[in-house]
């Protein structure tokens, strides 16, 4: 094996959902992989690979990124929340996860954990003031099964909740 055509990988540590994992990645690893096939945290989907349907949508420092498109390397040391990391202490739903199923707001389920990490971040970052405002600040997330108004119920019912 020549130099050109040996495999390099560099240590990272991340810590996903509060635990730290130690990783051996190629440069060009993204963190979507690295949190399914490294880790095993299967929740984040693998849709278009190309951040354009935000079935791979996780928070870094309560941010949503899209995962696909962030390498795993640029959020060495850095706190990475996916769709496992929402639940609180004994299981207990996050208000927006209860909210989806009360709303129904899924059909075949694929998008619903992008489509709830950025319903996260719409309501904590102040955009679910309307229905028109949520629909705005969601329109990164697709859903093929067209479930749109009833994530924009569930969307609502979660700010309402969290506001109280």
């Amino acid at each position: 094996m020549t130099d050109q055509t040996k495999s390099t990988t560099i240590p990272i540590r991340l810590t996903i959902n509060g635990h730290s994992h130690e990783l051996q990645v190629e440069p060009r690893v993204t963190l979507l992989d690295a949190l399914r096939d490294r880790l095993n945290l299967t929740g984040t989907k693998k849709g278009c690979d190309q951040g354009q349907c935000g079935a791979c949508t996780v928070h870094v420092e309560g941010q949503r990124v899209l995962s696909c498109l962030t390498l795993a390397a640029q959020v060495e040391g850095r706190e990475i929340t996916t769709i496992e990391g929402l639940a609180g202490d004994g299981g207990t739903l996050n208000a927006v996860q209860a909210a989806f199923l009360d709303q129904d707001a899924f059909q075949c389920g694929y998008c619903t954990p992008g489509q709830i990490m950025s319903a996260v971040a719409c309501i904590r970052e102040g955009h679910a003031g309307s229905d028109d405002e949520i629909r705005e600040y969601m329109a990164g997330n697709l859903c093929r099964c067209g479930a749109y108004p009833h994530i924009v119920a569930a969307v609502r019912q979660a700010a309402l909740e969290v506001a109280s």
